[in-house]
């Protein structure tokens, strides 16, 4: 993952709770900056990195992620005090995404996707255990007439309460049944056939490799998990996670197919 220095805040985006914004970075670019400080967690930001680089790794379209340094003296030409904190808590890394100009919200009901799009949507969001992605937020963009995904940091639930273990990687992800391109999906046991060889270990090695030391050990203070004080160890937890979900799919595709039906 490339790494940013963010050098001005252009604009909030006051959509959900955590209050991303609008930044520009030293590479004269602009990014969708989610904040460390923000309610969510430093987990978040986590999810936004694992499951982007899952997205991408499955060859789904994902603007890019990266690491963004933040200057807490930015804070100083912020008129708003809610920003002004925000900026403070989150001095240090944070995670940006490439904005992506003019794109606008899916729109279910105007906006047309192939029923292999969204097959593999789906699947990819059932892994991940997505539970944002529902017709009242699809968390899709229309891009030069193509849906890009955005938003990832509500995935993983999983690990919101964890302990390194793998209790039951088959479970079914019940949430899927409200995903908005449930519909569509009528291709996921082609979709999983496609895609779940894609995911080898080396290959989600490498994706967990680009979540800081800093992001893990912070996760760790915070359930006081042992088991997950050395980064490495907490990298390999989220790496026999999925595996081991991989592994045993067939329960969770199942559970996918039956919800469409």
């Amino acid at each position: 993952m490339r790494t940013v220095r963010v050098r001005r805040y252009v604009t909030p985006l006051r959509e959900g709770g955590s209050l991303p914004a609008v930044v520009e970075a030293d590479d004269q670019g602009l990014y969708v900056l989610k904040f460390r400080g923000a309610g969510q967690g430093v987990r978040a930001l986590m999810a936004e990195i694992i499951s982007g680089g899952i997205a991408r790794a499955v060859g789904l379209p994902v603007p890019e992620v990266v690491l963004a340094g933040l200057d807490p003296a930015l804070a100083q030409t912020e008129p708003d005090p809610e920003i002004q904190d925000l900026i403070r808590a989150s001095a240090g890394i944070n995670v940006g995404l490439d904005y992506l100009p003019a794109a606008v919200n899916f729109d279910p009901s105007a906006d047309q996707v192939t029923d292999d799009f969204a097959s593999r949507l789906v699947w990819f969001d059932t892994l991940v255990s997505n539970v944002d992605r529902t017709a009242r937020n699809t968390n899709l963009l229309m891009w030069h007439r193509q849906p890009w995904l955005i938003d990832h940091g509500a995935s993983l639930t999983f690990h919101h309460a964890w302990n390194g273990t793998v209790a039951d990687p088959g479970k079914p992800f019940a949430p899927i049944a409200e995903h908005v391109l449930l519909p569509r999906a009528s291709q996921l046991a082609e979709a999983d056939a496609a895609l779940a060889p894609r995911l080898s270990g080396e290959v989600l090695q490498g994706i967990l490799n680009g979540v800081p030391d800093e992001f893990l050990n912070l996760a760790a203070a915070d359930r006081q998990d042992a088991a997950l004080a050395d980064p490495a160890a907490h990298r390999t937890a989220y790496l026999r996670y999925f595996q081991a979900r991989l592994a045993d799919r067939a329960r969770w595709l199942k559970g996918a197919i039956d919800a469409r039906g």
